[in-house]
């Protein structure tokens, strides 16, 4: 969520500085072997995703809080009338409860995320959450920004993904990085083992950003999907974050800006079976201000990206999206 690599943003075409051109891993060779994607696929196309963090669960000093089924009941029944589709960040601290609530609750889709795909516990409970509830856990993803955070490299996630492939080959396989890292030569051998790609593209870090009216906010997400479909991934492309913060006042983020920003996206993004976005974040967590952020400095936005505040009351975005019904059985 904290990518500031700097993109030069053509009206027609974007292009990373100093990233040559590159055509995409070949298709035929990935539709032989993927596991079935249907229903991934469906819940894109027919749905809506939002990236969820339980509202209990806090990390403080690397220790993290857990979240009990009570919280994490009320948060996903909040949640609910807007959204079908959940993308976590772990299996773990209450979080592997996700999946069993969401379907008590009707929703269509969870993408389980592993913070730490070398953690052997996590690795099992996100594995028995697909187990358990086959019919809503539609995918898995390996590590948030594992390689940009520089908490692991490209070789560790494709041993972790051949590793999670062994167990589980049924399971749609993803991992999540900014969209920079994506565009690397060094992503190649990984990105033709992923089955779909989960991208976090943020146009606030940008530093044309505070100058660019909500449109061009919007045309960069698609831009850069554009690229990465072209020249680096020919599979599904969900976009796990894009957003833009409510706070702080003095940054000149605001509810206003937020809105925009996802009115406009819906017009230029409409989800399909090949690209779709997920709302980012369900929730603000005042307590991000004081995590690990591999971007030194301070970063006080990182406490406002939620559609909703802590407390779960609704933010002036949530008044532009129409409610969105239960999946037919």
């Amino acid at each position: 969520m904290r990518a500031r690599i700097v993109l030069l943003l053509a009206i027609a075409f974007p292009l990373v500085a100093g990233l040559p051109a590159q055509a995409a891993p070949g298709c035929a060779q990935r539709d032989e072997a993927a596991p079935t994607l249907t229903r991934l696929q469906d819940a894109m196309a027919e749905g809506r995703f939002v990236a969820y963090q339980p509202t209990a669960l806090k990390v403080w000093d690397g220790n993290p809080v857990a979240a009990g089924e009570e919280s994490i009941r009320a948060d996903l029944a909040a949640l609910r009338p807007w959204f079908d589709g959940l993308i976590t960040y772990g299996a773990h601290s209450g979080a592997e409860k996700v999946p069993a609530i969401a379907a008590e609750l009707g929703f269509r889709a969870v993408i389980v995320g592993v913070w730490d795909p070398s953690d052997e516990t996590e690795l099992a409970a996100s594995l028995a959450a697909w187990e358990t509830h086959p019919e809503i856990v539609v995918g898995l993803s390996l590590g948030n920004e594992v390689v940009f955070g520089q908490r692991g490299d490209w070789a560790a996630l494709e041993s972790a993904v051949a590793h999670v492939r062994t167990r589980a080959p049924g399971l749609p396989l993803s991992v999540t990085e900014p969209f920079a890292e994506f565009l690397t030569p060094a992503a190649r051998p990984l990105l033709a083992g992923l089955d779909f790609m989960a991208v976090n593209i943020h146009p606030v870090f940008e530093p044309w950003f505070s100058e660019a009216p909500p449109f061009n906010w919007a045309d960069f997400v698609v831009q850069v999907s554009r690229r990465l479909a072209d020249e680096a991934f020919c599979g599904p492309i969900l976009v796990k974050e894009t957003g833009v913060p409510t706070g702080p006042a003095e940054k000149g983020f605001d509810e206003a800006k937020q809105a925009a920003f996802y009115g406009e996206l819906q017009k230029v993004l409409p989800p399909s079976r090949a690209r779709a976005f997920a709302f980012f974040s369900a929730f603000d967590a005042p307590w991000r201000v004081y995590d690990f952020n591999p971007v030194p400095g301070e970063h006080p936005e990182e406490a406002h990206w939620g559609l909703f505040t802590e407390t779960r009351a609704p933010k002036r975005v949530m008044d532009d999206l129409t409610p969105i019904s239960a999946p037919a059985p």
